[in-house]
């Protein structure tokens, strides 16, 4: 029997949250949480997009360095050569990565508007994963988008023309969440059974079914005896309603009464770094996270009605399927209610000093102290929230990595009009 396994997709399509966002020290610090969990792989972001490039390249010495050891990082591009190698070009230590192209005939006259046919997407995508493969890239995903209302036929045919050209995977994209849990199952195990290839699950929430989708979805390729990797975005983000939750994905292949000890999960998944992944992206995002959100939500083991509250008292498992120590919850929530110190952009040696102290961190000279200050200070701007304990640790551990990450060159080459009227202006006197 195949495995499942979780390729988390919070950096890439989670960011693209409407009028969300992450800075790219939280994005880091992500990838560094979802390592510590355990998580197979993370879409970190896109290779073609100049303002990511630092932070892309950036993580990839953090694997180097062994700070991200299990979870591989993929980046995101279009199907197409031309992408294939300029995100080779703009990374050159990439070595995973997931190409995309729209398969549906709704997308494919309504986004290329009659410019493309089918057999062109075909031919597209077969040289970009022919393009990926040559230069050397680990693992290869492709994404059929709108897989949910394509034709199954032709996403047959496009998942084997894609494993002859060298990809590993077929992602399976419900776009816009159109599919049911049944459908899904139905779906996708045709496509890993007829094309003998592993499938990634990516649905959305627009119908409020995409962690059923996805479990299902993961099922089918089992049962088509091949592995599983389902999408996920921390605490469900993403575009719309967005995309499926990775702790609520994870619990219901672990505790529900379908899955429970009948299908294998990636065994370096650590279950117990749930909460603080959640808080910390939560806090990241600015978005609390839901009051019934599932294990991570306030009231997720909150007892109130008297039979409820007595039974749980009772024993546990009267009201409760699992237990909240397993998902790291359970230690005391220290709330500052006096002096409080924190760190700003324009905060002190002093203050910054105190910080450090009750972190258990020592500098060993004003040197270091006063840098990894100016560091802090520049995080302050970069992500305008107080710091937390882990972006505080991550710079001092990693100073050149998060000057890296904090560093964005803006795309600024003035031709044409613009540099005519930069001319113009720079004569002006004042």
């Amino acid at each position: 029997m195949g495995k499942i396994y979780f390729v988390d997709v919070t950096n890439r399509d989670g960011v693209q949250t409407s009028r969300l966002g992450l800075a790219k020290l939280e994005k880091t610090i992500i990838n560094v949480l979802l390592n510590d969990m355990g998580i197979s792989q993370s879409e970190f972001g896109f290779p073609t997009t100049r303002h990511e490039l630092n932070y892309l390249n950036a993580n990839l010495e953090l694997v180097k360095r062994g700070c991200i050891t299990k979870t591989k990082l993929s980046g995101w591009m279009r199907a197409i050569v031309d992408d294939v190698e300029l995100s080779f070009s703009n990374v050159p230590y990439l070595e995973n990565i997931n190409l995309s192209q729209s398969t549906s005939s709704q997308m494919i006259q309504g986004k290329y508007l009659g410019k493309k046919t089918p057999e062109d997407i075909l031919k597209l995508s077969k040289e970009a994963v022919e393009c990926g493969v040559s230069h050397g890239a680990k693992i290869i995903g492709v994404n059929a988008e709108d897989a949910s209302r394509s034709d199954i036929e032709y996403l047959i045919t496009y998942a084997k023309e894609m494993k002859a050209s060298g990809a590993n995977r077929f992602r399976y994209c419900d776009t816009l969440g159109f599919d049911d849990p049944q459908t899904a199952y139905d779906r996708i195990y045709r496509i890993a059974k007829e094309a003998d290839i592993d499938v990634e699950t990516h649905f959305h929430n627009d119908l409020g079914m995409a962690v059923a989708c996805s479990v299902m979805g993961a099922r089918a390729a089992i049962d088509a005896g091949r592995d599983a990797y389902i999408n996920t975005a921390i605490n469900g983000m993403g575009e719309r309603a967005g995309n499926a939750d990775l702790v609520s994905c994870l619990l219901a292949i672990l505790k529900s009464s379908g899955f429970k000890n009948k299908y294998e999960i990636d065994e370096n998944i650590d279950l117990s770094k749930t909460w603080k992944l959640s808080k910390y992206t939560a806090y990241a995002f600015g978005v609390p996270i839901p009051i019934n959100q599932p294990a991570v939500g306030n009231n997720a083991f909150a007892h109130e009605s008297g039979i409820h509250a007595d039974g749980a008292l009772k024993d546990r498992r009267n009201y409760e399927l699992y237990d909240f120590e397993e998902l790291g919850r359970g230690e005391p929530e220290i709330i500052e209610t006096g002096r409080m110190i924190t760190i700003g952009e324009y905060g002190g040696i002093k203050g910054f000093r105190n910080v450090y102290e009750n972190l258990e961190i020592e500098f060993q000279d004003e040197h270091e102290a006063r840098n990894i200050l100016e560091l802090a200070r520049y995080a302050n701007v970069h992500t305008q929230k107080p710091l937390t304990d882990i972006e505080l640790k991550f710079i001092y551990e990693y100073p050149d990595i998060a000057a890296k990450v904090m560093t964005v060159t803006p795309y600024y080459q003035p031709e044409g009009a613009m540099k005519s009227r930069l001319e113009k202006a720079s004569k002006v006197k004042i």
